[in-house]
């Protein structure tokens, strides 16, 4: 996914950026899956597309829903929800969309199932709880090392707290 870099030369003070203020930073991809919220990398991805027809592959894994035809390349569909174990109804495929990953290794498109693209944004690591630091939380996610910390999102009144996750480590447990 190609990102616009930013020129300081604009006349903002460069003090404002938050690599300035806080020390490194993370760009990342935003998602909802359920009631959860969640994020990968955005280096990790190479596009967001549409769901389409989704065709089911026999004797497969519950977390690969089947293959779809993206541009004319046959394209692995996996579904998150089952290692991070988040319950509930799936929304309707016209609500749901895909993160195409871009992993140079693969031999064959793969993409995420998502409930909704929320948005890219850049976070301090300051504010990222990385996986030592969650050895006490017991969650699926952290549980099945697909996890690689939570983000620590302010959101007026308080937090939210955005699981960022693993694609290799979740695309390594379906092999």
């Amino acid at each position: 996914m190609e990102v616009q870099e930013t020129d300081a030369s604009d006349g903002t003070d460069e003090t404002d950026s938050p690599e300035v203020a806080e020390g490194p930073t993370r760009q990342v991809v935003e998602f909802r899956l359920g009631e959860d919220y969640c994020a990968i990398d955005i280096e990790e991805v190479d596009s967001i597309v549409e769901i389409k027809k989704v065709t089911r592959i026999p004797r497969t894994p519950d977390s690969i829903d089947g293959v779809m035809d993206l541009r004319g390349e046959t394209t692995a569909i996996i579904n998150p929800r089952t290692f991070l174990g988040i319950d509930g109804d799936q929304p309707t495929r016209e609500e749901q969309n895909v993160l195409v990953l871009d992993r140079a290794d693969d031999k064959q498109k793969i993409g995420i199932r998502v409930d909704e693209v929320l948005e890219v944004t850049t976070y301090p690591e300051s504010k990222i709880d990385t996986d030592d630091d969650l050895s006490d939380l017991e969650t699926r996610g952290i549980e099945e090392q697909v996890s690689r910390g939570i983000i620590r999102k302010p959101n007026g009144d308080g937090l939210d707290l955005v699981v960022w996750i693993d694609i290799d480590a979740i695309i390594d447990q379906l092999k």
